[in-house]
């Protein structure tokens, strides 16, 4: 696919915790909407610990007219609950779900009755057929946890095989990590659309925890070209800019179906970077 005009986009979210901040969000969706995304997600805590702020946002979502996705998180989930979750938003005119597994709380076991996002696929097929598109996580750069490269990959094939219809990857600035990913994915024969997931550089300290938490690499090249500027926040949105916008061109280059923008509520390095695809 070489226009990225014609590449599906869309983009995620976080719900605020206060007024001020669902004000700020509301103003940001409408500059992305410009983008004209394919759809708007929301992120969604442990246990649904963020669940009524999620839905709000996504209900504001779709009263701008444009589609949203709810994330769902099986960690410390019940049956019950993610029922109920289900009825509740298609109720409220959802068609689309990113399911996880979530993030670990911290103390001892996770709680719930899935221990798998591949779990919680199967339950949300079984409870609701094809009501909704469900997108899975995939990690090109390897989970965190896995014990393997060779048994995340088939973690992520058990997430397919449950129900998934397409999976957007965590973020990751190497482009060869994506491509050998989406070819070992193919090579399974799984019939599955792998969307990258993009996350803007604004912040040299964000990007770093970020990373350490979630196993992200950030290329020593890159690592080291961020520490050199310190506090000067201009330079680094600048290179930042220039770095996230090639990696894109990469993606566009190679075929990827699509790109995912975590947006961490802000739009302008999304924007600008749109800008420089001319998208």
């Amino acid at each position: 696919m070489s226009d990225i005009s014609k590449m599906p986009l869309s983009i995620e979210f976080f719900p605020p915790k206060t007024a001020e901040g669902v004000e700020k969000l509301r103003l940001v969706r409408q500059q992305l909407y410009a983008l004209k995304p394919e759809f708007c997600s929301v992120t969604f805590g442990a246990g649904g610990s963020t669940q009524e702020g999620t839905f709000n946002t996504v209900h504001d979502i779709l009263a701008e007219g444009v589609s949203a996705a709810s994330h769902l998180s099986c960690i410390g989930a019940t049956r019950t609950t993610v029922a109920a979750q289900l009825a509740t938003l298609k109720t409220m005119g959802v068609k689309r779900l990113v399911t996880l597994r979530g993030d670990l709380p911290s103390g001892y076991g996770a709680g719930g009755e899935f221990q798998y996002a591949s779990d919680l696929v199967a339950f949300i097929r079984k409870e609701s057929g094809d009501d909704f598109h469900i997108e899975v996580a995939a990690y090109p750069e390897v989970h965190p946890q896995a014990r393997s490269p060779a048994s995340d990959l088939q973690a992520f094939a058990a997430k397919v095989k449950a129900g998934a219809n397409s999976a957007i990857t965590q973020y990751f600035y190497n482009a060869d990590a994506y491509f050998r990913f989406v070819e070992e994915v193919d090579a399974l024969g799984l019939n599955v659309s792998v969307v990258p997931g993009i996350m803007p550089i604004t912040s040299s300290t964000q990007l770093m925890r970020f990373s350490d938490a979630c196993g992200a690499e950030i290329p020593r090249w890159i690592r080291l070209r961020l520490q050199s500027f310190g506090d000067d926040t201009a330079s680094i949105k600048a290179f930042g800019l220039d770095v996230v916008t090639d990696l894109c061109e990469q993606l566009r280059a190679g075929g990827a179906p699509g790109l995912h923008f975590y947006s961490m509520n802000h739009s302008a390095a999304t924007l600008e970077i749109c800008k420089r695809l001319q998208c």
